[in-house]
């Protein structure tokens, strides 16, 4: 029979665990996943039996890191919304959510490979992450800070992306005025009063989809010859009758 914990040693098992998740999060961050508990056991400071009686598995230690970081990231933007203005506060909390996913990079890949995915361990850490993120986004848009044409999915998707990005380049300054460019994006034009057509500049290739000209409507363009810019008749000479009057 296991003897019960007193007090004194429950809050030195927490302190104990405690230790074991922030040395793993540096120990992962710094040279990846291919390290061993025992060393992850030195860096926190304890025995190597203390780490495989909290974390049986490294499995279950990055799970454990994983659900850590969503639990700060919610806590953070609890605090941006209590203190700061709706659009400085969303903002604010997709870049950590950027920068923080860079840096934990390797954790976020394995757990997002595997196959059980969600497991019951990380779900509630989940579930409250993209309610901050849902309300922070929705709390910018009631105040015209963020476009109301996107959704959580889709900021979710784009920090991602930034944290790739992020990632990809040496020089972090540089990486980091990268994302900022991209995560603009989020935010309304006064100028523009309809979704532009995007143009490349050079033309677009066989199969290609555009816009026509006068009513909108999308095109699909040739790969030779000149380029379309009308869906019919009716459009071509409704545009040549709006220039003969101009």
């Amino acid at each position: 029979m296991t003897p019960a914990l007193s007090g004194g040693d429950r809050a030195d098992a927490r302190r104990n665990r405690a230790k074991v998740l922030s040395a793993a999060d540096e120990v992962f961050a710094e040279r990846g996943l291919d390290v061993s508990l025992s060393e992850i056991a030195r860096r926190a400071g304890v025995g190597a039996g203390t780490v495989y009686r909290h974390f049986p598995t490294k499995q279950a230690l990055l799970e454990a890191v994983f659900a850590q970081s969503l639990s700060e990231l919610f806590a953070s933007g609890e605090r941006r919304m209590a203190r700061f203005p709706p659009t400085e506060a969303f903002f604010g909390f997709l870049l950590e959510v950027v920068e923080k996913s860079q840096r934990r990079g390797h954790i976020c890949d394995v757990v997002a490979a595997d196959t059980n995915w969600p497991h019951p361990a990380l779900t509630a850490s989940v579930l409250r992450f993209q309610q901050i993120l849902t309300a922070l986004l929705h709390a910018a848009q009631r105040a015209g800070g963020v476009r109301a044409d996107v959704g959580p999915d889709d900021v979710g998707a784009l920090t991602v992306g930034c944290a790739a990005t992020l990632a990809a380049r040496r020089d972090r300054a540089a990486g980091l005025r990268l994302v900022q460019t991209t995560l603009d994006g989020l935010r309304p034009s006064a100028t523009v009063t309809e979704r532009p057509v995007f143009r490349d500049g050079l033309g677009v290739g066989r199969g290609a989809v555009a816009c026509c000209a006068e009513c909108g409507a999308a095109l699909t363009v040739r790969p030779t010859g000149r380029p379309v810019r009308y869906c019919g008749a009716t459009c071509r000479q409704r545009a040549r009758r709006r220039r003969l009057a101009d």
